[in-house]
């Protein structure tokens, strides 16, 4: 657990600045400021992780490319050397003391900075990140980007920038273990962005009756889906697995999407650079694409007005981001999307083969829906939706249940919005279809529930949240009149109101049986996730992370070098490098496996 908070403390004092320095250059010019300390972490974070793609173009992601990093940082600390400790002591003030004056914020951080770090020091290591996240970090750290290395195991090729991120801080370089703690940093930056769900500044309380109530917006629905999906992997977190960066950066999207049209901030940059980060997404996990749809906003705004600087601004930021992503891409597989074949632009010697990719493509897919026979890909959708809906857990039936749900009742809402039945908030909608939009793909796709639960919990929460507080803005208006003279139409005005009033209490009623819904399920998990920890538990894990789980594995010579296969099963770990799930033909493109591989003998 020490080492754990080491790192992350050394991870805090690497992207804060290159957080303050992206976010000083988005805001010049304009008259916006940072409000929140996680947004240059976050978007330090991102940052960091494109630096690190970069650097494993050029050679290993070890002590060279973090020494550089520290210079970089330095550099912005020395040009911004004012701006930045005032940007600090904003920073510090923000955490320890609210707009309304009310001290405690720093304990809450505090305990769940302990909390996190505790659960990232030890937990389960998940199956695929002893299939290949662990090997992928390890080449990367060793070597960097080697060419057709998915040649010698196609899932060495799928290319996902969090294990840049997670190669730059395993610190493997020290001489002692990889560590493996980016995830759970992640995961305790999105718990403090939920943990706001306690108090916020702009939830407005409401009074009906003699009664003042707490309102909830549509953010804190999915700030609940976040603690639910916080409970579910943090025994889990201690995994560099790209599912957890995706889903955790997805849901710090939303909500802060959410959040800025609940404060009606009309500034565009928030939402450009929350669309940046959106691109930052896709590299992460390329399913994740849809959440550009939000695009759509910034860009509106930005073409009408004719802002053309900063539409070149945002572009070279969404260039830059995308850019180390693709050229890893071509590099690992020789396909710019591996391994979706339909762009063919390469003609590379270490290219894996078109069928190779097309088999791993539908393997996927197959694998998504329940199955392990790639014969199966072609089966209907009616065959196999429902035997997948019936492996699902009982909690995740549920939660699809409500996607579908929640979407079959966004078609009504918005074809009545373009009938004009309703004036609805067309800012909220188009959070609504995006999310809805990623429901969609995801389920006629690969709908294995790491793949898109993210989408699988946000869809209800956002759109049913929505029409929530709608309601409760319609209900919010209609006011009492006072006097005792009353003409007829305010006498009918009048019981309009109370009518309204008794909708609201009604409404508050089944949200306080909702929220002790919740609270009762968070318990339950909760207290589930304990008694695992307890009867799992180990005090190994007080001063060094676990390391990475290991397997008997046998050696076999190709031009003179060592490989590795595992004795039984799949899984190989981290320790026996360079090695793949079974004994696989390839040959040298130079002297030595650092400079790549190619198909076949």
């Amino acid at each position: 657990m020490l080492s754990v908070i080491v790192i992350w403390i050394y991870m805090f004092f690497t992207t804060f600045p290159i957080g303050y320095g992206i976010m000083c250059v988005a805001m010049r010019g304009t008259q916006y400021r940072v409000k929140h300390m996680d947004t240059y972490l976050i978007c330090g974070l991102a940052g960091v992780t494109v630096y690190a793609q970069f650097a494993s173009l050029i050679g290993p992601v070890g002590l060279t490319a973090n020494l550089i990093l520290c210079v970089i940082d330095l550099i912005i600390v020395w040009v911004c050397r004012r701006a930045f400790v005032s940007a600090l002591r904003e920073v510090w003030n923000n955490i320890w003391e609210n707009q309304s004056g009310e001290r405690g914020r720093m304990f809450i951080i505090l305990f769940l900075f302990l909390l996190f770090a505790y659960g990232t020091s030890r937990g389960i290591i998940h199956y695929d990140t002893s299939l290949y996240h662990a090997q992928s970090i390890r080449w990367l750290e060793e070597y960097g980007v080697v060419k057709g290395l998915g040649n010698l195991h196609c899932r060495l090729a799928y290319n996902s920038s969090s294990f840049a991120l997670s190669a730059l801080y395993s610190m493997a370089f020290l001489g002692g273990q990889s560590y493996h703690c980016a995830a759970g940093w992640l995961a305790f930056l999105i718990a403090k962005v939920c943990a706001e769900i306690i108090a916020l500044p702009y939830q407005r309380k409401i009074r009906f009756g003699g009664l003042q109530l707490k309102r909830l917006r549509t953010s804190d629905f999915a700030r609940a889906m976040g603690i639910y999906y916080l409970v579910n992997i943090f025994d889990e977190m201690v995994s560099p697995a790209s599912d957890y960066f995706m889903v955790l950066i997805a849901l710090y999207i939303v909500i802060r999407w959410l959040e800025l049209l609940e404060e009606s901030v009309a500034e565009i940059l928030p939402y450009a650079m929350l669309c940046v980060l959106g691109v930052f997404l896709m590299t992460v996990k390329l399913s994740a694409a849809f959440i550009l749809l939000l695009v759509i906003h910034p860009a509106y705004y930005l073409l009408r007005s004719k802002r053309w600087k900063e539409i070149v601004k945002y572009l070279i930021l969404g260039m830059v981001t995308a850019l180390p992503y693709f050229v890893r891409n071509v590099l690992l597989s020789g396909w710019l999307v591996y391994p979706f074949t339909q762009i063919d632009l390469f003609d590379a010697a270490w290219k894996i083969p078109k069928g190779v990719a097309e088999y791993d493509a539908k393997e996927i897919q197959v694998w998504g829906r329940g199955y392990s026979d790639v014969n199966r890909y072609d089966i209907s959708v009616s065959e196999w939706m429902p035997e997948w809906f019936k492996s699902l857990a009982g909690s995740d039936k549920l939660f699809v249940l409500a996607a579908v749900m929640s979407v079959c009742i966004l078609l009504v809402y918005a074809v009545g919005m373009l009938c004009r039945l309703w004036k609805g908030r067309r800012d909220v909608l188009l959070v609504q279809i995006t999310v809805a939009a990623s429901f969609g793909f995801w389920l006629c796709t690969s709908p294995l529930i790491r793949y898109g639960c993210v989408y699988v919990y946000l869809t209800p929460a956002i759109i049913l949240g929505g029409a929530y507080d709608e309601l409760l803005s319609v209900l919010e208006k209609r006011k009492k009149p006072d006097g005792a003279q009353m003409s007829d139409s305010e006498r009918r005005e009048n019981e309009r109101n109370r009518a309204a009033c008794k909708t609201m209490m009604g409404i508050k009623a089944f949200e306080w049986c909702g929220t002790a819904a919740v609270l009762l399920l968070l318990l339950y998990k909760c207290a589930a996730l304990g008694r695992e920890i307890v009867v799992s538990h180990q005090n190994d894990y007080w001063i060094v992370q676990k390391d990475y789980e290991n397997y008997d594995t046998k050696s076999y010579q190709i031009q003179g070098v060592d490989f590795y296969y595992p004795v039984q099963g799949d899984q190989v770990g981290y320790d026996s490098f360079p090695s793949a799930p079974v004994k696989t033909e390839v040959r040298f493109l130079g002297q030595n496996i650092g400079e790549g591989f190619a198909a076949g003998n």
